[in-house]
C-alpha cells in the first residue's frame, strides 16, 4: 500500500509532466500480483477510463519468520468511480471463511480456510510475495465477483517508515488500547520478545483515547491491535483505514504529492517492503488518472456492519448487505449504495 495508497488516495497534483512522474516514481518495485484476477478487456481492464478497482495488503513478515509463511493481516479493496473524483475502502475480515481455489505451484488442491490464508497458500514452495497476492486476489474474485485493475503489498516494517518520512500521523483512537506486541524499556519501544531478553523492568504500550500525533512505531502498533477492542478484528480494520487516511492526508498537506523529490523520497522509505501491479498500465498513467481524488475525501466503508459475523465455527461471513456492497462495486454504484445505507460509513477520524 503505502507509496501506492498514498498516489491514489490524495489527488497526487504533481507538479509537472508525466516523466517527472515517471521519474519520481521509478524505484517502485513492479510484479505481476493480480494473476487471472485482474480485469478483462471487456471489464474495461485495457485502459483507466472507467472505475478503478485496486487490493491493498498489508502483510507482518519479520526476517525471522520463513517466507513461504506469511499470512496477509490486512485485506482492503480500494474502489474509485469512473467519475475518478472519490474513492472507498472497504475491509475483508480476515477471518472470513473463504474457498481457497486450487494452487498447483503450491501443491495445494483447493479448500475451505479463513481467507487470510489464501496469501500463505500462495507463497508456499517460492511463490513468493507475487504468489500469495495472486491467490488473494482470485479468492476475492471469487467470493465478490470484483476483478482487478491493480494491487499493492506492503509489509508493515515498510509502513512504519513511510509514517517516519512523513513526520508523523494524527490518529484519533476511539478507547484506550493496550498493546499486544510492545512494551516499553527505560522508556523505549520494544517488541515483546526483544524487551523480556533485556530483563529489565518493562511498562505495557497504551495508546490513549483521543486524537494525537503519532509516530511511525505508534501509528503501525495501534493499527494492530484487536484485543481488547469491543469489536476486535472489525474496530481494527476501521482503525487501518483511519491510519491510511491519515497518511494520505498528510502527504498531501506537506506537500510530498506536489513534490517528485519528496514522493520519490517517500517511495524510497517503503523500499523492498512495497510492491506494486498496474495492471500493465504505466505507474505515471496511474498517478496521473488519480490527480482529482482527495485525501480529504477518502471514504471508509464497514463490512458486517463493523461487527461479527459468525458462522458458528470460528469463522466469519460477508453479509447480505456486503455482499450487495460489493455488487455495487461491480456495478460502479458504490456511492449510491452508500446514499442509502449510511450506516456503513465509517465514523473514525
Amino acid at each position: 500500500m503505502a507509496g501506492a495508497v498514498l498516489m491514489m488516495t490524495s489527488g497526487v497534483a504533481i507538479v509537472g509532466s508525466k516523466a517527472v512522474i515517471s521519474q519520481a516514481t521509478g524505484s517502485i518495485t513492479q510484479r505481476n500480483l493480480l494473476g487471472d484476477a485482474g480485469k478483462t478487456l471487456a471489464e474495461g481492464g485495457s485502459d483507466l477510463k472507467g472505475p478503478i478497482d485496486m487490493l491493498l495488503l498489508g502483510v507482518d513478515a519479520r526476517e525471522r519468520w520463513a517466507a513461504d509463511d506469511v499470512r496477509a493481516d490486512s485485506i482492503i479493496v480500494l474502489h474509485i468511480p469512473a467519475t475518478h473524483d472519490q474513492a472507498y475502502l472497504i475491509s475483508i475480515p480476515r477471518d472470513t471463511e473463504a474457498q481457497i481455489p486450487a494452487w498447483p505451484k503450491g501443491n495445494y488442491a483447493g479448500g475451505v480456510d479463513k481467507i487470510n490464508a489464501a496469501f500463505q497458500v500462495g507463497a508456499r514452495n517460492g511463490g513468493g510475495w507475487e504468489g500469495g497476492a495472486q491467490v488473494m486476489a482470485q479468492t476475492i474474485k471469487n467470493m465478490t465477483g470484483v476483478s482487478f485493475d491493480g494491487a499493492a503489498i506492503i509489509n508493515f516494517g515498510g509502513f512504519k517508515n513511510v509514517i517516519d518520512a512523513l513526520g508523523s500521523v494524527r490518529i484519533c483512537p476511539k478507547q484506550d488500547v493496550k498493546s499486544t506486541h510492545m512494551s516499553y524499556v527505560d522508556g523505549k519501544p520494544m517488541w515483546n520478545a526483544d524487551a523480556k531478553k533485556t530483563g529489565k523492568p518493562r511498562t505495557p504500550v497504551v495508546h490513549k483515547k483521543g486524537c494525537q500525533e503519532m509516530e511511525g512505531w505508534a501509528a503501525l502498533d495501534f493499527s494492530r491491535q484487536r484485543y481488547g477492542l469491543a469489536n476486535s478484528d472489525y474496530d481494527r480494520q476501521q482503525n487501518q483505514q483511519q491510519l491510511i487516511k491519515a497518511m494520505a492526508k498528510k502527504a498531501s498537506q506537506n506537500g510530498t504529492l506536489t513534490n517528485p523529490v519528496k514522493l520519490n523520497e517517500l517511495i524510497k522509505a517503503a523500499g523492498k517492503a512495497f510492491i506494486l501491479d498496474t495492471g500493465g498500465v504505466s505507474v505515471e498513467d496511474f498517478v496521473f488518472t488519480m490527480r482529482g481524488v482527495t485525501g480529504n475525501e477518502l471514504i471508509m466503508l464497514k463490512t458486517n456492519g463493523g461487527t461479527y459475523n459468525a458462522k458458528g465455527n470460528g469463522n466469519e461471513a460477508l453479509d447480505e448487505q456486503t455482499l450487495d456492497m460489493f455488487r455495487a462495486v461491480r456495478q460502479d454504484k458504490l456511492a449510491e449504495f452508500v446514499f442509502y445505507n449510511p450506516e456503513v460509513i465509517s465514523n473514525r477520524k
